[in-house]
């Protein structure tokens, strides 16, 4: 079979294949623009992934040293329990009788109570006394009047508690040098 194709149809085939061309250049574009969106996306996902590996690295490596922090922790509670226990079975075994402590007064309220007068001066440096400031004795005035002040108390068997011994003022001897 021959065909035979007029100037009007030839030009007709040429129209359509130049509209195809603009439409196929056209699609490209939208592809083109599609796969620049897609790879932006991608990259745009790829750093919140980085950002959130490096997030979860870091609270990682917080959680580690709070772990070892709780487990010191726990260590030094462990250690102080036993010490209270040996603490205890030793006040149990002993006569308290004659046994003073040192009640630290801050303006005449107790403040801490220690195991010897040594322990609570040592204490009073922590908050601005400068250690070997002489200690006014219990007698001179009242307590209510001085910031710092320690008391003894010597256990009393007849009461099964404490009470406050006074000691005396040293006062010097005549002729002694």
């Amino acid at each position: 079979m021959i065909r035979i194709i007029t100037a009007g149809r030839l030009y007709q085939m040429e129209q359509d294949a130049e509209q195809a061309r603009s439409r196929a250049l056209e699609v490209q574009a939208q592809a083109d623009a599609a796969w620049g969106r897609h790879v932006r996306e991608l990259h745009a996902v790829i750093d919140r992934a980085e950002q959130a590996e490096a997030a979860t690295s870091e609270v990682g490596e917080i959680l580690a040293r709070a772990m070892e922090e709780l487990s010191a922790a726990q260590q030094e509670l462990l250690l102080k329990d036993i010490e209270i226990r040996r603490l205890r079975a030793e006040l149990e075994g002993e006569s308290l009788e004659g046994r003073t402590l040192t009640v630290l007064l801050h303006y005449g309220e107790p403040h801490t109570i220690y195991a010897s007068r040594e322990d609570a001066y040592a204490d009073t440096a922590t908050h601005g006394v400068p250690a070997g400031t002489p200690w006014v004795p219990s007698s001179e005035r009242p307590a209510s009047a001085s910031k710092w002040r320690c008391e003894a108390f010597i256990y009393n068997a007849s009461s099964n508690g404490f009470r406050r011994a006074y000691t005396p003022a040293p006062k010097p001897i005549e002729g002694a040098a």
